[in-house]
């Protein structure tokens, strides 16, 4: 569903991300770990199309986002970690207009709006500005626009920032029903525990490289860890290396 192939960016002299290869396959929960300014950011800015490749290419669903875009991007939802919205917007007229950037028909438009604004606890704020909405109310909202034109994968970032217990557990159904259905979630985040508990592969990147990628049952085989280690364990071992624990440091809670 999604791929890249050497998917490298400079910025000058300085190489953000360095050859990346990645694939993630339909039905799957992939996990993209890393400290800061290790590339996750701009990966994902590639990912979603905002951001042009040095080199390299991504591929979603089969199609060249550089070639294609509008066929790549029309298959994507992009959760991002900070809700940016149009805030003299109601709800519900902020979701139609994201339809409308799909080229939606009214009537599956209306449809839709509905199923999405009752699943996430929006309904009874249908009509009200979105200036108005908490900020949870908002994360769900920006959830709500990315599922609106039924995406075959979701690109996430940071999904759990500012949601309460509730909306984490909410999003959490919501990747795995994806999931089953048969799309894919890239999930980027800083926190081992999510990404241990949810995520069918994980990879991990630091100065711009992947430096680690597999199943938890991959990793524990290759690390030779006990079934009982957690991730930290798993990837400090695989590298092998002390500067890898302060990688491992900025990923914890």
């Amino acid at each position: 569903m999604i791929k890249t192939v050497d998917l490298t960016k400079d910025y000058g002299r300085i190489r953000a991300v360095d050859h990346v290869n990645l694939e993630v396959g339909s039905g799957e929960i992939y996990g993209f770990l890393g400290p800061n300014g290790a590339g996750k950011t701009t990966t994902i800015r590639m990912l979603i199309g905002l951001l042009k490749p040095t080199s390299g290419s991504v591929h979603i669903d089969g199609h060249d986002l550089r070639k294609d875009p509008v066929a790549a991007k029309g298959v994507v939802g992009f959760i991002p970690d900070r809700p940016y919205l149009y805030e003299k917007l109601s709800g519900g007229e902020f979701l139609r207009f994201m339809a409308g950037l799909y080229g939606m028909e009214a009537e599956e438009t209306d449809k839709k709006l509905m199923e999405l604004l009752e699943f996430f606890s929006l309904a009874d704020w249908r009509d009200e500005l979105v200036e108005s909405y908490s900020h949870g109310m908002k994360q769900r909202l920006i959830m709500a626009s990315a599922f609106i034109h039924s995406p075959k994968c979701i690109i996430v970032d940071e999904p759990m920032v500012g949601l309460d217990p509730a909306g984490a557990r909410l999003l959490k159904d919501t990747f795995r029903k994806l999931a089953r259905d048969g799309g894919s979630i890239f999930m980027s985040t800083h926190t081992l525990e999510i990404a241990e508990s949810m995520c069918d592969r994980l990879a991990i990147i630091d100065h711009g490289r992947i430096i680690a990628e597999g199943s938890m049952e991959d990793l524990r085989k290759r690390s030779a860890e006990p079934e009982e280690a957690h991730l930290e364990d798993i990837f400090l071992s695989l590298v092998g290396k002390d500067d890898m624990k302060d990688v491992i440091e900025s990923l914890r809670l």
